[in-house]
């Protein structure tokens, strides 16, 4: 039998090796940046020193096993695998700082030194594994450490995934084409290029040990079908992959659930469970605390020019939709002559005769929503996050906006990525708010604290410059 990949064959045949490379190589720049903190900072090396050492390395290498740290990557975000570093870095961390404090039963004199060694090592860690991507990125476009693959199903799928394959050499997979029983008259007209043959080819190659992946675009109907081609797979060695047509559902945040003995696959989900639900709530904490403390004067400011400008009350209270469309209580500092929270709310149009003097310049800077950190503060908003509408403009959106409520899978946002791309302000038509809900549902999808630390800066750049606040 042939080997799949000529060009790879030393890196495959040597896998496991280069697992264990990679292992103590966190080690070694975990250990590095110990020392380094210790000799920067001139303090004299202890045992207890060395047993936080070795209590980080351990407890490292067991969250790297639990989180399968070390497992292939190939095809996976390089900033997920930062990301999982990362997690594993920070567990270490507290066990340390536990351990730490047990030792010396408080701080112990050295915590200016740990706390160096963790930023350090964390940087460490992070760097390896970018340096690593972009070499193997490299070394995969040469055709080395590569796999080959083919696709069983020449479907809308099958095309979809052999032009990801074929316009991602990064990933070092090298498409060897699509295979199908049926007639080309009857296949798609796109994929004919990329036909091989049949099926019972393509297992032919497989057992020759010719393929290393197996690719199944069948539609999920041809359930008797799948279950021939898997039963003629497991006569081969090549990893086989279901690549079933979910994509016409649209998923969001789509994630593989237990019940009991049972699988079940989510399609619309929440991106924020589990460690990214801290994250997001601690982030919205701390940068909340933050901004409300340097917004005090200014709030209890903008309270009296409110107050001096017209009668009615300092806070505007209207209910919205919150997470998962349950009503919350908005804050705003009051900008119109009128409160609407019923059935019917008219949205805010240029020239507005209805706003204050004073509430034109809040809505033009956003100060009116001020505020509204208290919401985030209270947990019932983000700092980031789709803007909540009024409740009857929700009612009314949804009869005619597929998905817009889809939308309320996360908490409401002050700013939110539709607002930093131009649709702020008022949507006076069907289409407009038919692209802020797109831009909603895309920061869904591809959600990251360093994705919401981009929108707050260009939200603060934008507050000035922005025609569409009135």
């Amino acid at each position: 039998m042939t080997s799949s990949s000529s060009n790879g064959g030393f890196l495959v045949r040597n896998q496991s090796s280069f697992s264990t490379l990679y292992r103590l190589s966190d080690l070694f720049f975990i250990a590095a940046t110990w020392y380094v903190s210790f000799f920067v900072t001139e303090l004299a090396i202890s045992s207890e020193s060395v047993l936080l050492l070795l209590a980080f390395c351990a407890v490292f290498q067991l969250t790297s096993e639990a989180f399968t740290l070390y497992r292939s990557w190939r095809g996976a975000p390089t900033m997920r695998i930062v990301k999982q570093a990362a997690i594993c870095w920070a567990i270490s961390c507290t066990a340390t700082i536990v351990l730490d404090y047990l030792l010396t039963e408080g701080i112990s004199n050295k915590s200016s030194t740990v706390i160096g060694w963790f930023v350090t090592s964390l940087v460490a860690l992070s760097l390896w594994r970018l340096v690593t991507r972009l070499f193997l990125f490299e070394i995969r476009k040469k055709g080395f450490n590569s796999r080959q693959a083919i696709v069983i199903g020449a479907t809308e799928t099958g095309e979809q995934l052999a032009l990801q394959i074929k316009s991602h050499e990064e990933l070092g997979i090298r498409f060897k084409g699509i295979f199908d029983d049926r007639a080309p008259s009857r296949l798609p007209n796109a994929t004919h290029s990329d036909l091989k043959g049949s099926i019972s080819d393509a297992i032919e190659l497989a057992k020759k040990n010719e393929i290393d992946y197996i690719y199944l675009a069948l539609p999920m109907c041809a359930e008797d079908r799948i279950r021939d081609i898997l039963a003629l797979c497991s006569d081969t060695t090549a990893s086989v992959y279901m690549v079933p047509n979910f994509f016409v559902y649209n998923l969001i945040n789509s994630k593989w659930h237990s019940i009991g003995s049972l699988q079940a696959l989510s399609v619309y989900d929440t991106p924020f469970s589990g460690a990214s639900e801290v994250t997001k709530r601690v982030e919205d904490f701390i940068l909340g605390l933050i901004l409300t403390t340097i917004a005090i004067v200014p709030m209890a400011l903008i309270a009296v020019l409110v107050k001096l400008s017209s009668k009615g009350p300092i806070i505007f209270k209207q209910k919205r939709y919150g997470l998962d469309g349950k009503p919350i209580s908005v804050y705003k500092f009051r900008t119109m002559t009128t409160l609407d929270n019923g059935e019917e709310v008219k949205q805010a149009q240029k020239n507005d005769q209805r706003i204050t003097k004073v509430g034109a310049v809040l809505r033009k800077t956003s100060l009116d929503e001020l505020p509204q950190f208290i919401n985030v503060l209270q947990g019932r908003m983000s700092i980031v996050g789709p803007r909540p509408h009024a409740i009857a403009h929700n009612e009314q959106y949804r009869k005619i906006i597929s998905g817009y409520m889809l939308r309320h899978k996360v908490k409401p946002g002050i700013t939110g990525w539709a607002q930093v791309n131009g649709f702020r302000g008022e949507t006076e038509t069907v289409d407009k708010m038919k692209k802020r809900v797109e831009y909603d549902l895309d920061y869904m999808h591809n959600w990251s604290i360093w994705l919401d630390l981009k929108i707050i800066f260009k939200t603060a750049i934008l507050v000035f410059k922005d025609q569409n606040a009135y």
